[in-house]
């Protein structure tokens, strides 16, 4: 029986690049069958909301979602009663009970000059960020008047627990946990969770803890001191674009968002790229490394995982360059190189 993915085209270069991977899936000989909804700002130009009720349905009935981008200046705005498309992301992560963001950093041999870091800083380099993904500042209380605004930043025991098992479990030898524990009361917290589980549960896992602002320096400074990085939502969010320019462009990084039970929702860690939308040139290996990461962590098949991510590495190594990599080619010249591999 073939496994439902619905498909998330959202905004920019968003349908360009889903339309990539989409090519890639079908051609790694996985049995997918494919049904796709408007969401982000292209939900709120035709129904009035960045996430329909009907959206979510389909995507709670699915094997997995695959998501492209959201955004774009047409619908920015500071009045709150405004919707934003940002705002389906945060109700598609809730809704789908999504509270693990994992995100992979490793720089490719092929691309290390492309990094502006200096080829042995990134040389060996293989981390993942585990981002929690469904609490914290994003998700608590908020007010709004005309001269103060607040945003609350709450966490629980078992909201830190649970990521801090996905982390550890994750790791092959260290978790970093970043936090500001000398300054935030929930960072305090996160730290006492996070040391509890880790002497009950993963006693042999390394654990060490950093403030979030080292944490950033060490990122640049010494980023193969990292193996997995632990962090809540924001912190998470910074590091993990952060840790993007490692290897040389934003637009070559994938994430997975999971939780338990249900679909997971995969898609590339850049945004919507409204400056280049339409254009052709979009690069389409993050969507497609995301694709990758679906197989893998929603449909547990590994082997066409593993070839998918391959036939990437294989095209870069032979000289494929999109525009963001300093080269020429074009999203359909991308996606045929790398189709020529698998």
């Amino acid at each position: 029986m073939a496994a439902r993915v619905i498909l998330l085209p959202g905004d920019g270069i968003g349908p360009e690049i889903i339309g990539s991977a989409v090519e890639v899936l079908r051609a790694v000989g996985a049995e997918l069958e494919f049904e796709e909804h408007v969401f982000g700002g292209a939900s709120i130009d035709a129904h009035g909301v960045a996430l329909t009720d009907d959206t979510l349905t389909a995507c709670r009935a699915a094997d997995a979602v695959l998501l492209a981008a959201v955004g774009g200046p047409q619908w920015d705005t500071t009045d709150p009663a405004r919707p934003r498309p940002e705002q389906g992301l945060l109700g598609l992560r809730k809704g789908l009970g999504l509270f693990a963001n994992l995100r992979p950093v490793r720089p490719l041999p092929a691309l290390y000059d492309a990094s502006p870091l200096k080829r042995e800083l990134i040389e060996r380099v293989d981390l993942l960020v585990v981002r929690e993904l469904t609490g914290g500042i994003y998700f608590g209380e908020k007010t709004r008047s005309d001269d103060a605004a607040s945003d609350a930043c709450v966490y629980t025991r078992e909201e830190i627990e649970r990521i801090a098992r996905v982390a550890f479990g994750a790791a092959r030898s260290r978790v970093t946990s970043v936090d500001k524990a000398n300054v935030l009361e929930t960072s305090r917290l996160w730290r006492e969770v996070v040391r509890g589980v880790h002497g009950s549960e993963f006693p042999n896992i390394e654990l060490e803890h950093l403030l979030v602002d080292n944490a950033a320096m060490r990122l640049i400074g010494a980023p193969r001191h990292f193996d997995v990085i632990l962090t809540e939502n924001m912190f998470g969010d910074i590091l993990s674009d952060e840790a993007a320019m490692l290897s040389g462009s934003i637009g070559l990084l994938p994430s997975a968002s999971l939780g338990v039970p249900g679909p997971g929702l995969f898609e590339p860690v850049h945004g919507s790229a409204p400056d280049i939308a339409g254009k052709g040139v979009a690069n389409p290996i993050a969507m497609i490394l995301s694709s990758a990461l679906m197989l893998r962590h929603a449909l547990s098949l590994e082997e066409q995982a593993a070839a998918v991510e391959s036939a990437v590495d294989r095209a870069l190594a032979e000289g494929l360059r999109t525009p963001d990599l300093g080269g020429a080619a074009g999203t359909a010249e991308a996606t045929q190189a790398i189709l020529k591999y698998l």
